[in-house]
């Protein structure tokens, strides 16, 4: 099977993600682009197709329709309503959930036999709805999940403590959205304790800018893009490679009965296992509260 991707909805995420694809070194050898402005798409591809010359990967990039998710490796559904100044990811609920039917439908009519990955939001709950509308196995629907909130995360301690970012164990974990933790219990630099680095007040103060960090994007220039692209790169790369690499995709949790965002293997198989470390008590309530938090907003959803 060729390396074909198929990416579902061209707006700001979408065509981030495509651009990152190409200034990335990824093997990709086809990228097809599905949108219902179907006159964007065409002039998306023209200009994503004339990179080439200065690409470090050539692949073909062509206006798609939903037979190429019959030989795809990988659709990338980003299709749905952005995130507004003043609404949460939880707000986006009723706006989106009512598109994915219908776009899972048409992918799995068409004999996609790929990994869905999945980037709309709420992040959570539309992974959810796609596993259930493909009846794919678990570890073949994946969401991007807290992948750049662990990104903004480590960004932001590497600022604060002059270490790089691949020096650093932390993660964010729970819903994509405001019941996001850090289980800082876990999170070491350098194999040194994070308290030995931040005090208390420090790690909450982090937290909070982690989790608030979308709004305050979204607040200056009115969406997140180029976080969410690249995130979305490193998790079609972890496919396409076999990487056995571990980041917080968001997949199904067989004891809470949802997706939820926990470390996790990711290769050419998907999700290969989910990796669960000892919480703390209070950390342990937090994540409850975040998978309360999804299934309450997908028990609002008539499916």
């Amino acid at each position: 099977m060729k390396n074909k991707i198929v990416l579902i909805g061209c707006g700001n995420v979408g065509m981030a993600y495509a651009y990152s694809l190409i200034n990335q070194r990824t093997s990709v050898t086809e990228l097809a682009l599905i949108d219902l402005d179907v006159e964007r798409v065409r002039g998306e591809v023209l200009d994503l197709n004339h990179c080439n010359q200065f690409a470090d990967t050539k692949m073909k990039v062509k206006v798609g329709e939903y037979k190429d998710c019959r030989d795809a490796r990988i659709v990338v559904i980003c299709a749905g309503s952005n995130q507004n100044v003043g609404e949460t990811r939880m707000d986006l609920i009723s706006k989106n959930s009512k598109i994915f039917k219908s776009i899972v439908s048409n992918v799995m009519e068409n004999g996609f036999d790929g990994i869905f990955l999945v980037a709309t939001n709420p992040l959570d709950v539309m992974t959810h709805l796609t596993l259930k509308y493909s009846n794919l196995p678990f570890h073949r629907v994946i969401g991007s999940g807290t992948t750049l909130d662990t990104a903004r995360l480590r960004y932001i301690l590497s600022e604060k403590v002059g270490i790089c970012t691949n020096n650093i164990e932390a993660y964010v974990i729970g819903e994509h959205g405001d019941s996001e933790f850090v289980p800082w219990s876990n999170a070491s630099i350098a194999l040194k304790g994070i308290r030995d680095f931040l005090t208390e007040e420090e790690m909450v103060q982090i937290e909070e800018e982690v989790r608030n960090s979308a709004y305050e994007i979204i607040n200056k220039k009115g969406a997140t893009a180029y976080g969410i692209g690249i995130c979305l790169t490193s998790i079609t790369n972890a496919i396409l490679e076999d990487k056995n690499i571990v980041l917080t995709v968001s997949s199904y949790d067989m004891d809470a009965e949802i997706c939820i965002s926990t470390p996790a293997v990711v290769n050419q198989d998907g999700v290969r296992e989910k990796l669960f470390v000892p919480l703390s008590h209070q950390e342990e309530e937090k994540l409850l509260y975040s998978i309360q938090t999804i299934k309450n907003a997908i028990s609002t959803l008539d499916m």
